[in-house]
C-alpha cells in the first residue's frame, strides 16, 4: 500500500470492527452496520447548503448503479461552514425532494473534533482502522470501506461520486 507521499505503508490489524459502531438513522433507528457484510460501504459527510451538495445527484446515481454491491451512507455534519443547519425533518425531505436520495442517511454529527463520532474516529484512526491516519477537512468527504469491513481509501470533496478513483474499487 502506497502513501500520498510514495512511501509504503503496511495495514495494522485494525483494533475494532466497523461492524460494532453504532449509528442512528436520520428518522431516530439504530443502524446495524453488520447487515451490510459483504457488501463496500461508502461513508460521506454530507450537507444541504454547500458547493459540493449537487454530488447528492451522483451519490444516488452511484447508488443505483452498484446497490448490490455497495451501501452508501451519508451524515449530514453542521461543521464545516455551517452548510447543514436543518432539523432531521428538513434534511430527510431536501435529500428526498431535490435528489430522490434513496441510500441511507444518518443523525446529524460531529466527524472531527472533541466530540467526533466514534464512526469517525474508525474511519480516521490509523490505530483503530488498520490502514491510515485522515482528518476530515470539509463536506463531501468520502471513505470507503471492503466488503469484510476493512479500510480501502477516503477521497477528498473535489472527487465526484463516478470518479474512476472510487469506482474502480467498485467492480473489483
Amino acid at each position: 500500500m502506497m502513501s500520498l507521499f510514495g512511501k509504503a505503508q503496511e495495514p495494522v490489524t485494525p483494533t475494532e470492527s466497523i461492524y460494532d459502531i453504532s449509528i442512528n438513522s436520520i428518522d431516530g433507528n439504530k443502524i446495524d452496520l453488520g447487515v451490510y457484510k459483504g457488501k463496500k460501504i461508502l461513508f460521506v459527510n454530507v450537507a444541504s447548503e454547500c458547493g459540493f451538495t449537487g454530488q447528492y445527484k451522483g451519490l444516488e446515481e452511484l447508488y443505483e448503479t452498484y446497490e448490490d454491491n455497495l451501501m452508501i451512507i451519508g451524515i449530514p455534519c453542521n461543521q464545516f461552514g455551517g452548510q447543514e443547519p436543518g432539523n432531521a425533518e428538513e434534511i430527510q425531505s431536501f435529500c428526498q425532494k431535490n435528489y430522490g436520495v434513496q441510500f441511507l442517511i444518518t443523525e446529524k454529527v460531529d466527524v472531527k473534533g472533541s466530540n467526533q463520532h466514534p464512526l469517525y474516529r474508525w474511519l480516521t484512526e490509523k490505530s483503530v482502522n488498520g490502514l491510515k491516519n485522515s482528518s476530515v477537512k470539509w463536506n463531501f468527504q468520502k471513505y470507503l470501506v471492503d466488503e469484510q469491513g476493512r479500510l480501502i481509501d477516503y477521497y477528498m470533496s473535489t472527487t465526484k461520486p463516478l470518479s474512476t478513483k472510487i469506482t474502480k474499487n467498485l467492480t473489483l
